[in-house]
């Protein structure tokens, strides 16, 4: 398994668009920012068949150290959750 970063993209999406790659990266970054502002906001966002991105809130607990078996407070957190749509599970299984 590769990996693909950004620039990849950009660099494929420029090049099947004839636009510049500063253009398209500009756009891609400004894209993935909307993004992280409305999760930070608590906000689902839904992309269909692509999938659905919401934040999940996890509860403090106790945990142990593996090492030193000495009991830790884990605090609260949020993270982000994505669940696949109808076409990216085609895509994956064939």
């Amino acid at each position: 398994m590769s990996t693909t970063q950004k620039k990849d993209i950009v660099n494929r999406i420029a090049k099947s668009n004839q636009v510049k790659n500063a253009l398209v990266k500009s756009i891609v970054q400004n894209f993935v920012d909307e993004i992280t502002v409305e999760l930070s906001k608590g906000n689902r966002l839904e992309f269909r068949d692509f999938g659905v991105f919401e934040v999940k809130e996890r509860a403090p607990r106790k945990a142990q150290n593996p090492k030193t078996l000495e009991p830790i407070y884990v605090p609260a957190k949020r993270s982000v959750k994505f669940k696949a749509g109808r076409l990216m599970k085609e895509k994956l299984n064939g």
